[in-house]
C-alpha cells in the first residue's frame, strides 16, 4: 500500500484527514471518489492485512499458545499490532482513583485503527434511538431522525458488505431489497438457544455483520453506490472484484487476507488510491488544528514518531476522525488567543457526554450439547445470530426500572480451540486428571454457552474528558483525564442481563458455576471496556449547547469538521461503527457541496 513521508506532502490539499478507522477511511473515500485531494494522517504504523493475518494458524504456533499479554491484550494472534489499553509514551490519566469511577481508553495503533480487529456487528439506529429525550425525558435528542442518515446505512451497507436479514422488529431497522448479503447459518448452539428462547420471548434471529457470505456483486453494486459518477464506479468495481467471499476459516479479529471482511484498510483505502487523490502519512501524531486570524482552520501540526520533528500540513478543510476522545484531546490542545479553551469550545462542550456501551456477561454448560459428533462451526468468525431489544413497550410502561435496552450477543460451538480448553472444568469434574480429564475435555468441548450483553447508556454530566494539567506525553503533549460514572440505569440494566443470561441457560436445561449479580454495580463492566466510546463532541441544533451541527461541522470553525463518534448525542444498544460510517458519509457530502458552492 502506497504511503509517502511528511517531506512528500503537497504543498496543500482540499481536505486533511486526521485517522484511517471507520470514520477516516469513510470520509477519505467519500471525498477521494468525488475528485477532492485528500491528505490522510494516521498515528499508527502501516499496516496490510493481506500480507500480515495468519489466517490457518493455530494456537498451538503462537508465543504462549496465543494468550493474552499486557500489550497483547486480546492474544498473539489479535490484528492489532500496535496499541492496546496502554500505548507506551502516551499515557491518559483518571481523575479518580476508585476502580468504579475509572475509563479504560483502547486505542490501535495502526493503519484502519480498530477496524483491523472490532467485532464487526453492523447493527442501524433505529428511529428511537435518533429521538430518546422525547421518548423517555432523559438524555439528549438527536437534531436528525433516522430517515435522515439511513440513505448512507444503504450505501455503507452495500459497500462494506453486511450479511443479515430483515425481521420487521420494534426499532430494529429493515434494510431495502438487494443491500443485505444472506446470512450464514446457525450453529448448532445457536438453534438451541433459538428454540428454548422462545419460551422467554427472546426474538432470536440473524445478526448483521460486515462478512461477505458470498462475492460481491461487483456489477450493479458500483452503480447504486455512486449514481452518475463513471469513475468511481470502475474504481470501486475493481476493489469489489478483488475481494473474496468468507470460507469460515479463522477469527475475523486477526484480519483477513482474502479481505472478505470490513476492515479499512481492506475495502476503504485501496480504492481510495487508486483514484490517485489520497495521500497517506503514517506514523504521524496530530498535536493540534492551526487557524488563522479569522479563527479559520488552515491545517494541523504533528509529530512525526519515528524522528521527533514537527510538520505542518494545509488544507481548505480539516477533518478529525481520530476517535472520540483521540478528536477532543487534538481540540483541546489547539488553544490560541482566540481559543482559549480549545477549539471549537464556545459552549464549553467539548470532552463532554462521553459514553461507552453498557456491558455484562454470563455463560453455562449445556448438557444436551456434550459428546457431540466431531463437526467444524468456525462459521463467519463471530456470530451467526443475536437477540435485538425486545421489551421496548414494558420499558416504556416503565416496568423494568432502567431507561434503556441491550441486545444479547453468544458465543457457543465446537470453534478453533483456545488456550482454556479443558480447563476451569472442575465445577463439573470436581477436579480429574489423566485420562479422565481427557475424556472430560472431549466431553465437554462445545457444550459451554457465553452471552454478553450490549446495551444503551445516558449521557450524564459526570462522565467527560479534560486535559491533565501535570502529564503530558513523549513529545510534551498534555494528555486526557477522564472523569467517569455509571448511572443507576446502566448498572440496573447489567443486572437484567445477567439474570436474563441465568434464565435462558436454565431454559436449555443448562448449569452455572454461580449465580447472576442482582447488584448490577459488580456486573457491568468498566467504562471504556467495550471500546464503544462515543460523544465528547456531541451534535446539537443550538451552537451554545453542542459543538457540532447536524452535518458534524463545528459551530464554531466552519471548515472544520468531526466525523468519528464523538458528535454521538446518544449511544444506543447497536454498536455504533454502522452509524460512524454513515453519518462520516453523509457529512462528506455536505462538505464537498459546500466546496463546490464555495462556502469552504
Amino acid at each position: 500500500m502506497p504511503l509517502i513521508a511528511s517531506s512528500k506532502t503537497q504543498p496543500s490539499y482540499d481536505v486533511i484527514v486526521v485517522g484511517s478507522g471507520a470514520a477516516g477511511g469513510q470520509t477519505a473515500y467519500t471525498c477521494v471518489m468525488e475528485g477532492a485531494k485528500v491528505l490522510m494522517i494516521e498515528a499508527g504504523r502501516n499496516y496490510d492485512p493481506t500480507t500480515e493475518t495468519p489466517m490457518f494458524q493455530v494456537n498451538s504456533q503462537a508465543p504462549l499458545r496465543g494468550a493474552g499479554t499486557p500489550d497483547k491484550a486480546f492474544g498473539f494472534h489479535d490484528a492489532t499490532i500496535d496499541g492496546g489499553w496502554q500505548v507506551p509514551g502516551e499515557p491518559y490519566t483518571s481523575a479518580s482513583s476508585d476502580p468504579e469511577r475509572q475509563f479504560w481508553w483502547w486505542r490501535a495503533r495502526m493503519l484502519g485503527g480498530r477496524t483491523n480487529h472490532w467485532g464487526r456487528i453492523s447493527l442501524r439506529n433505529g428511529p428511537y434511538d435518533f429521538k430518546p429525550r422525547s421518548r423517555d425525558g432523559l438524555g439528549l435528542d438527536w437534531p436528525i431522525g433516522y430517515n435522515d442518515v439511513a440513505p448512507y446505512y444503504d450505501k455503507v451497507e452495500m459497500l462494506i458488505g453486511v450479511y443479515g436479514s430483515n425481521e420487521g422488529l420494534e426499532n430494529t431497522p429493515d434494510s431495502p431489497p438487494g443491500v443485505l448479503q444472506p446470512p450464514p447459518k446457525m450453529r448448532a448452539g445457536e438453534l438451541f438457544a433459538r428454540k428454548h428462547g422462545k419460551k422467554l420471548g427472546l426474538p432470536i434471529v440473524p445478526i448483521h455483520r460486515a462478512v461477505l457470505s458470498v462475492r460481491q456483486d461487483a456489477d450493479t453494486l458500483p452503480q447504486r453506490i455512486h449514481p452518475n459518477n463513471p469513475k468511481a464506479q470502475r474504481v470501486l468495481a475493481d476493489a469489489m472484484r478483488g475481494r473474496a467471499a468468507c470460507f469460515w476459516a479463522t477469527p475475523c479479529g486477526r484480519g483477513c487476507s482474502i479481505k472478505a471482511n470490513y476492515q479499512s484498510t481492506t475495502v476503504h483505502l485501496p480504492p481510495a488510491l487508486a483514484t490517485g487523490n489520497l495521500d497517506i502519512v503514517p506514523n504521524a501524531m496530530v498535536r493540534e488544528v492551526t487557524v488563522d486570524a479569522n479563527g479559520q482552520a488552515t491545517g494541523v501540526i504533528y509529530i512525526d514518531k519515528t524522528t521527533g520533528a514537527e510538520s505542518t500540513a494545509k488544507a481548505r478543510v480539516v477533518v478529525l476522525a481520530a476517535s472520540s476522545a483521540e478528536s477532543v484531546r487534538i481540540l483541546l490542545n489547539s488553544k490560541s488567543v482566540r481559543f482559549p479553551s480549545g477549539l471549537a469550545n464556545s459552549s464549553g462542550k467539548v470532552g463532554k457526554y462521553i459514553m461507552d456501551t453498557v456491558g455484562a456477561s454470563f455463560g453455562g454448560q449445556i448438557p444436551a450439547l456434550e459428546n457431540l459428533p466431531l463437526h467444524n462451526e468456525d462459521g463467519a468468525g463471530g456470530n451467526h445470530v443475536y437477540v435485538p431489544w425486545w421489551l421496548y413497550q414494558e420499558q416504556h410502561a416503565g416496568k423494568l426500572g432502567f431507561a434503556r435496552g441491550y441486545h444479547i450477543e453468544f458465543s457457543s460451538g465446537r470453534q478453533l480451540p483456545g488456550m482454556g480448553t479443558g480447563s476451569g472444568l472442575e465445577w463439573l469434574t470436581r477436579g480429574s486428571y489423566g485420562r479422565q480429564f481427557k475424556e472430560d475435555a472431549r466431553r465437554y468441548y462445545g457444550s459451554m454457552m457465553g452471552f454478553a450483553g450490549r446495551g444503551e447508556m445516558i449521557p450524564n454530566d459526570d462522565s467527560f474528558c479534560d486535559l491533565d494539567p501535570n502529564v503530558k506525553d513523549k513529545w510534551g503533549t498534555p494528555v486526557l483525564r477522564f472523569h467517569w460514572k455509571w448511572s443507576e440505569h446502566e448498572t440496573r440494566q447489567a443486572a437484567h442481563m445477567q439474570q436474563t443470561f441465568a434464565d435462558l441457560i436454565a431454559a436449555m436445561g443448562g448449569k452455572t458455576a454461580g449465580k447472576p449479580n442482582a447488584d448490577g454495580r459488580k456486573a457491568i463492566e468498566a467504562g471504556g471496556k467495550i471500546i464503544h466510546e462515543v460523544g465528547g463532541t456531541i451534535m446539537g441544533a443550538d451552537p451554545k449547547t453542542s459543538v457540532t451541527n447536524q452535518w458534524c461541522q463545528t459551530w464554531d470553525v466552519k471548515n472544520l469538521f468531526v466525523t468519528d463518534g464523538g458528535p454521538f448525542c446518544s449511544n444506543a444498544d447497536k454498536n455504533p461503527t454502522l452509524t460512524i460510517m454513515a453519518l462520516a458519509w453523509r457529512a462528506s457530502d455536505y462538505l464537498l457541496d459546500e466546496m463546490k458552492k464555495g462556502n469552504l
